[in-house]
């Protein structure tokens, strides 16, 4: 079987940000849980403002859908801005639109691990069950596990690597979930399943 492709989404446009740190440590897990990662962060995130009335999409945008396309799970990191996701990483999950007519519409039966980094509680448990309303609303699976960190407590440090051992550990969580879950989705797929309700 192969190793099942897992995207991670997600950052700010501030280099190193806290968000797209935790991303990084999620993906890590997920990788060594048997996946193979990519990762999209500002740089591949700051598109047009999403508009469907103007038909075909930016060539950024294309190579982020295809990757989409091809993904069998999903990590996406935001960082909590006033009580919600950014507006960056909004518009990128926007453009799922143009997938509604796929085979696999949208993120459909994709396993998805949500983070978030916010400056205080508050903000970073409204801003997660945001996250996790948009992705049921694309007909994503949440894992089970989804995490809040308050980043205005030091969190990281300057490698990158959570200083905290709480955080660490389910932020592994979180990869570890995708990933084992793409595996099993891969072993049974739908059609398998669509055959046995018949």
């Amino acid at each position: 079987m192969s190793a099942p492709f897992v995207v991670g989404i997600g950052g700010t446009t501030r280099p190193s940000s806290s968000s797209e740190r935790a991303l990084a440590v999620a993906l890590k897990a997920a990788a060594a849980h048997g996946a193979e990662v990519a990762t999209f962060t500002a740089q591949e995130l700051e598109l047009p403002m999403y508009a469907p009335e103007r038909g075909e999409v930016s060539a950024d945008a294309r190579a982020f859908l295809d990757a989409l396309v091809r993904a069998d799970g999903l990590i996406i990191a935001s960082p909590g801005y006033h009580g919600s996701i950014s507006g960056l990483l909004k518009n990128a999950l926007d453009y799922t639109e143009e997938l509604r007519d796929h085979e696999r519409p949208y993120f459909d039966g994709l396993p998805i691990g949500c983070v978030v980094c916010a400056a205080g509680w508050q903000s970073g448990t409204t801003t997660l069950t945001t996250l996790r309303s948009i992705v049921h609303a694309l007909r994503g699976w949440p894992t089970p596990l989804g995490v809040a960190i308050n980043s205005a407590l030091p969190v990281f440090g300057a490698d990158g690597a959570p200083t905290d051992e709480g955080v660490a550990r389910q932020l592994a969580i979180v990869g570890q979930q995708v990933a084992e879950f793409a595996h099993l989705r891969a072993a049974v797929p739908s059609t398998t399943f669509q055959a046995s309700q018949a």
